[in-house]
């Protein structure tokens, strides 16, 4: 055998295989490290995320609870609709993305293709609306407002309308029962904002896309009660997003009920005597501008006044909310926010603030009894009251002689509360006032009475009012006094003149500031809820209620209900033996002061009623009309802008209010068969086994209102404003008098 020998070959051979193994090796443990810290280090993230992009949402609305009166009559609920919606994933998956389909459907609902085609857009920061806010995913709602014969026309052809349905759903309904539209105080739903969900994420009441939620009102205050919690079901999708099974699902839950301190009755009535009082103010002539009364807007407050409860609130102008239900048109949209609405949307009765006039002087009698004055003294009620120059007229240049303070509230005595505040300014050094606090008895009791401040009311966006002391002064001087020393002028028009002396000592509580500001006139601004606390507490014996409008909350099944008790928010700073003397001379206010001519035949032994007028003047505008009566069980607030007087205007109205609460006809006979509620209504509506409320109906409200009465003109014996130009040297910055006029007084009686 012959042995062939080597080659020098095997060597290179051997070092390239361990070259190539080491190659694969290292690839292979890079490939297993990458593997493992996909699968094992990261893979629940990985995990999370692709289980997001497999499963998707499908949102099922909770039904939102019903806004009751105090009875369990509906003012807000739902009603069921024929809905007709797209899919939009359906439509997708058409070779024209459904565009043949929409069109179709649009003929059947008498609506533009391009209308319902930007329905099923999505949203983004481009798309304006309408467009969908909700999850691509569930169905797209096209119109709730759908026929029963378009509904049979789509189902019964739904190889025509392939991805469209047409079924019933519960939609928002606000009831308006006999008539009683309660828009301001019940509010509107719209689709929640981006903002909105970021913000509430986080909390125990996150929203989802396709929530609606309450933007004011009612449905705004107790919206997380209201809203429930929507259903929702999970589908698996694959990556084209092809429903491809049923993950799991959460049922919804329907939101709460709402009980309200609301009549729906009495809500009527104060909604129709309101706008009656305006129509009738807008026929009588005001002698000062020489044009009919405007009456543009007002509001009145009916409120029980041992608890604070309101049984009635009334806004005007107003509107009807049922036009935001299923997105608000753009027409609708500017009919309610436009430059010449008169901005509807406005609750006057908390957002609304005025001048209150001689309805103020309830505070300015308890700051002088607080100062020392002696109630039962002897104070000249002058025909008019002069300072520095200026002459503050009373109202007609009546002369009472020397009377207490109880006929000063009687009569309306200006030039009482005149000498009262001047005094006590100067006691207090005047327009530099001494080292040390001053005492200011006036501006301290009007804080001590609740003002300058919100009430605290549930609904949205209150409004706080102002009480024009010391430091409000120095913050708005401070914050104005740029503008004024620019367009003031020494010797310029009334506005000029005006702005030059603020330049100079807007700062300082001046005499004529202090002397305006004890009738209610000046910079103090007041609302009709905040009145409404104020003559509550009169008629109770000195106890401030927070305002409620929420009386109970009670579970869609009816099982649990949770009162919202009435809350004590402080005390009048006025001892007993004050109120009682104040409380006999506002009983005088309606038996033979300046309300009187308007409550004549009232059977005051048996209902005894108790007033105080006031007619506020504005620079620019008509005056502004307040009436702020109580009974033992109500306090009744109705103030009109540019009206006229304080009864001449609200007078009729709050008369026909009370009549209609204790069931008094025009000869003063009382008939409790006709009495819509004679005492406050204190039990809560009865919730049957099936969580329902059984509620009774509404009547519409018939005033079977006297014509005769309701033309009587504005002002009666005593009432016609009077006007005045203020003097700036006097300090009467903004003092609602109007110029060319000069020692006149404009009524606030």
């Amino acid at each position: 055998m012959t042995n062939i020998p080597e080659t020098g070959r095997t060597p290179r051979v051997q070092i390239r295989l361990v070259v190539i193994q080491i190659l694969v090796l290292s690839l292979l443990g890079t490939l297993g490290g990458r593997l493992w810290y996909l699968q094992i280090r990261e893979g629940s993230a990985y995990a999370k995320e692709a289980s997001g992009n497999h499963v998707q949402q499908v949102v099922q609305p909770a039904v939102r609870g019903s806004i009751l009166d105090a009875r369990g009559v509906a003012l807000a609920d739902n009603e069921t609709r024929l809905v007709v919606s797209a899919s939009r994933t359906d439509l997708m998956k058409m070779e024209d993305d459904g565009k043949a389909v929409l069109t179709k459907l649009a003929g059947v609902l008498g609506m533009k293709p391009q209308e319902v085609m930007d329905k099923v857009r999505l949203c983004d920061a481009k798309t304006p609306q309408p467009c969908w806010n909700g999850s691509p995913y569930q169905p797209i709602p096209i119109t709730d407002e759908a026929t029963a014969k378009q509904a049979l026309q789509i189902r019964e052809r739904a190889e025509d309308f392939p991805g469209i349905t047409a079924e019933p759903e519960a939609v928002r309904r606000y009831a308006a029962p006999g008539d009683a539209n309660t828009a301001q105080v019940l509010g509107y739903l719209s689709p929640v904002t981006d903002e909105e969900i970021t913000k509430a994420q986080d909390t125990d009441s996150p929203y989802l896309r396709s929530d609606q939620v309450g933007r004011s009102g009612i449905e705004r205050q107790y919206d997380k009660q209201l809203r429930g919690k929507a259903g929702v079901t999970r589908y698996e999708v694959d990556n084209l997003g092809r429903v491809i099974g049923k993950a799991e699902s959460d049922k919804a839950q329907a939101g709460s009920n709402l009980v309200t301190s609301i009549d729906a009755r009495v809500q009527r009535v104060a909604e129709y005597e309101l706008d009656a009082a305006m129509k009738v103010a807008r026929k009588q002539f005001d002698k000062i501008t020489g044009e009919n009364y405007k009456a543009d807007s007002g509001a009145v407050v009916v409120m029980e006044a041992k608890t604070g409860r309101v049984v009635a609130m009334a806004s005007a102008p107003t509107y009807d909310p049922n036009v935001w239900v299923g997105g608000i048109s753009a027409k609708d949209y500017r009919a309610l926010t436009g430059k010449n609405s008169d901005y509807p949307l406005l609750n006057r009765a908390t957002q609304g603030q005025s001048a209150p006039g001689s309805t103020f002087k309830v505070v300015s009698t308890a700051a002088a009894v607080e100062a020392g004055y002696d109630f039962d003294g002897d104070y000249p009620c002058t025909s008019s009251y002069s300072v520095g120059g200026q002459v503050f007229k009373n109202f007609e240049g009546e002369n009472f002689g020397n009377i207490t303070l109880g006929r000063a509230l009687e009569v309306s005595c200006d030039t009482v509360f005149y000498g009262l505040a001047d005094r006590e300014w100067k006691r207090d050094g005047g327009i530099n006032p001494k080292k040390g606090q001053p005492k200011d008895y006036f501006y301290k009791a009007a804080h001590q009475f609740g003002l300058g401040k919100k009430t605290g009311i549930d609904l949205p966006n209150e409004v706080t009012g102002r009480v024009p002391d010391r430091e409000w002064k120095r913050k708005y001087w401070e914050a104005n006094k740029a503008a004024w020393c620019k367009t003031g002028k020494k010797d310029g028009s009334y506005v000029q003149k005006i702005a030059y002396e603020n330049c100079l000592e807007g700062n300082k509580m001046r005499e004529g500031d202090s002397i305006n500001y004890s009738i209610g006139q000046g910079d103090t601004l007041l609302t009709p809820v905040q009145e409404a606390v104020i003559y509550g507490a009169l008629a109770n014996g000195g106890t401030m209620y927070t305002p409620t409008i929420g009386k109970a909350i009670v579970s869609a099944d009816g099982k649990e209900v949770t009162e919202i008790k009435p809350k004590p928010s402080g005390r009048l700073p006025v001892n007993r033996a004050t109120l009682a003397k104040m409380d006999e001379a506002l009983a005088g206010v309606a038996t033979r002061g300046t309300a009187a001519w308007k409550f004549q035949g009232w059977p005051q032994d048996k209902i005894p009623l108790h007033a105080k007028t006031g007619t506020a003047e504005v620079y620019g505008k008509q005056t502004t009309s307040w009436l702020a009566t109580y009974s033992k069980d109500y306090t009744v607030i109705m103030t009109i802008s540019q009206a006229g007087t304080g009864s001449g205007a609200s007078g009729e109205a709050v008369r026909k209010i009370y009549n209609s609460l204790y069931g008094v006809d025009a000869e003063g006979k009382i008939d409790k068969r006709k009495a819509l509620l004679p005492t406050p209504q204190k039990s809560l509506p009865k919730v049957q086994r099936d969580g329902t409320i059984k509620a009774p109906k509404v009547q519409k409200y018939d005033p079977e209102a006297d014509e005769a009465n309701q033309e009587t003109p504005q002002g009666g014996a005593s009432e016609t404003p009077v006007a005045t130009t203020p003097s700036p040297t006097a300090g009467n910055r903004q003092t609602r008098r109007r110029p060319g006029r000069r020692g006149a007084r404009g009524r606030t009686a």
